[in-house]
């Protein structure tokens, strides 16, 4: 049973999955009650109408060679209480297996999904009905950021970095002169409503020596699936937009800019790096700033901003995820005229090279020498330092204290960790502190 457990298969965890499944069926908001009451109203009705012909014919059957047959039919030799108890039982039984066969048959001829039909409606219905997100920055962070959100919500809009030069996107951009979509990718696998499939196969990378064609060796397939549909589109942001709809993700996912970033970086030495694969490893960072300095930002990225009830920045590597993004000045103009809550997502732990020894204020004060720290209303940290490393990791926990100086954002401290790697995010936790920070403000 433990195994079991563990594993999420067994008895146990289908016990659990069709618990979970029946209290999403009857959440608020879902529209579902309403209906399965009303049509309990008309199998009541017919119920009623059934007796009252029952008991007519009682009365003029009398004594009459039919009276035992009715008898038989309506199991008036069972004790009354326990004749209505199996008829409830039996009726409610009865309903509940047609209701789910009707609705099999009605959505038979659609494409078939593996998504059981409470998770449909549960996303159709409730996740619809939630606030809209706008969550900015790229890397590993803010897919598991998106992980978390999309049980909350389906309106969520990820606004991903597009500097980077390294690895799979590298030799796409170089090759292809489109800019980069690895972050891109990530994000559309962790919002794709068959997510623990379609994750495998986007990430999917060909083995150095592939027997296929030396020329794919390295790319991961979802690089080459977005780069497909943008050469078919003949647009980056339009052939981005076709890869939401085809991959029927959850929200949106759009990239902060039209065109390809680069990013360079002041180091304290006074040394300058161009490239953010470079930037990652580097310690000692000053200062970043990308160009083009006038590239305008996406549209999708802009609207979606101005139309947001919260934003959140983060979580991901400061200088390279982050920093990018804000430094756009039609990002910058946005998020310092939102009406929504703007809350910075501190990482759980330093960043080798590029973060090394910081703490939360440190972060606050990168942004502050950048010009944007005034675009961060809150500060979520983690406060649990817990959890299992993994072996060999050289990061540490990002440090709580001290606090900065002076006016600057309030600080939201809160467990956030993942216990089976110290030095992540659980996406479960952070989406539920997200949720309450948002929940505080519209209350």
């Amino acid at each position: 049973m433990t195994e079991q457990r563990a594993r999420g298969r067994g008895p146990y965890r289908r016990g659990e999955r069709r618990q979970s499944r029946l209290r999403r069926l009857l959440s608020p908001g879902m529209g579902l009650k309403r209906w399965l009451l009303l049509a309990f109203l008309g199998e009541l009705c017919i119920a009623v109408a059934g007796f009252l012909v029952l008991r007519q014919v009682y009365r003029e059957a009398g004594d009459t060679a039919i009276s035992p047959v009715l008898d038989l039919l309506t199991l008036s030799f069972l004790p009354i209480w326990f004749r209505g108890a199996l008829l409830l039982a039996v009726g409610i039984a009865l309903f509940w297996w047609g209701f789910r066969r009707i609705l099999g048959v009605l959505l038979e001829p659609f494409p078939a999904r593996r998504e059981p039909l409470v998770e449909l409606v549960y996303q159709t219905r409730y996740l619809a009905r939630g606030p809209r997100i706008v969550a900015i920055g790229g890397g590993t962070g803010l897919s598991t950021l998106l992980r978390g959100l999309k049980e909350h919500t389906s309106n969520i809009t990820a606004v991903v970095t597009v500097a980077d030069d390294g690895g799979s996107s590298g030799k796409l951009r170089e090759g292809l002169g489109i800019a980069p979509m690895g972050d891109i990718r990530n994000c559309i696998a962790a919002l794709a409503d068959t997510e623990p499939l379609m994750t495998r196969l986007l990430q999917y990378r060909f083995p150095e020596e592939t027997p296929l064609s030396p020329g794919l060796a390295g790319h991961a397939f979802g690089n080459l699936l977005i780069a497909a549909m943008i050469a078919i589109e003949g647009d980056f942001e339009e052939g981005v937009r076709q890869s939401n709809r085809v991959l029927a993700v959850r929200g949106q996912v759009v990239p902060v800019a039209p065109a390809a970033l680069t990013l360079h970086a002041e180091l304290v030495d006074g040394r300058t790096i161009e490239g953010q694969s470079k930037i990652t490893r580097a310690s000692g960072i000053r200062r970043v700033w990308v160009t083009p300095e006038k590239l305008s930002a996406s549209s999708e990225a802009i609207e979606a901003i101005e139309s947001a009830e919260i934003i959140v920045i983060g979580p991901g590597s400061l200088y390279t995820s982050i920093l990018p993004s804000l430094l756009l000045p039609d990002v910058r103009a946005a998020l310092a005229a939102a009406t929504a809550p703007r809350v910075l997502v501190c990482n759980v732990a330093t960043q080798r090279g590029e973060t090394e020894g910081y703490s939360y204020a440190d972060h606050v004060g990168a942004l502050a020498s950048h010009g944007v720290a005034d675009l961060v209303d809150v500060v979520l940290a983690n406060d649990n330092p817990g959890g299992r490393a993994p072996a060999g990791y050289p990061a540490e926990p990002v440090r709580l204290s001290p606090a900065p100086e002076g006016p600057g954002p309030r600080v939201v401290t809160g467990d956030m960790v993942d216990e089976q790697n110290a030095h992540h995010h659980d996406p479960a936790k952070l989406a539920m502190a997200l949720m309450r920070l948002y929940e505080e403000r519209a209350g």
